[in-house]
């Protein structure tokens, strides 16, 4: 199912601080889990909250998984699957920063299936795949992560037009 720009009522914007914050904060949700052989980002959006995450519980083994699904706002049809991880996953910790559809969790679930899968932020479609979230946003919500934005300037108030 293609989804485009048009699905997203809201946008929700993530600061680096925000973005530490609450990878710090699945840090802590994970303690309590076994000790981890390594961590598996997804690349791209899991690789920032991975570097976080293996730093917070001392995990100097990381790997990666390469899938593209993602292209702005728009879904692409099919995930293209560009690096695979060896093994079924079993003690490692998978994490990515999103799961939105589940469509990627689901693939990704399939190739390392006894991997804890960990999101720093979920959506209700996708919560099923994985075993840890953070936070909650509403299916509408686009998540504009700090690496997909910029600062500048904005007009106050005041000086913008009125419509």
């Amino acid at each position: 199912m293609a989804t485009s720009a048009s699905n997203y009522k809201k946008t929700y914007p993530i600061s680096w601080e925000q973005l530490h914050r609450d990878s710090k904060a699945l840090a802590w949700r994970l303690l309590g889990h076994d000790p981890f052989k390594g961590i598996i980002a997804i690349t791209r959006g899991g690789l920032v909250p991975a570097a976080i995450i293996a730093r917070e519980l001392d995990i100097h083994l990381v790997d990666t998984i390469c899938i593209s699904s993602y292209n702005w706002k728009d879904k692409k049809g099919n995930a293209e699957m560009l690096k695979t991880f060896e093994g079924d996953g079993e003690g490692w910790l998978l994490i990515d920063d999103l799961v939105d559809t589940g469509r990627t969790a689901q693939i990704v679930r399939e190739m390392v299936p006894k991997a804890h899968f960990a999101t720093v932020y979920a959506k209700p479609a996708g919560r099923p795949a994985v075993d840890t979230y953070i936070t909650e946003v509403s299916q509408d919500t686009w998540i504009l992560f700090p690496w997909d934005t910029e600062s500048q300037f904005v007009t106050p108030l005041v000086g913008q037009d009125k419509k």
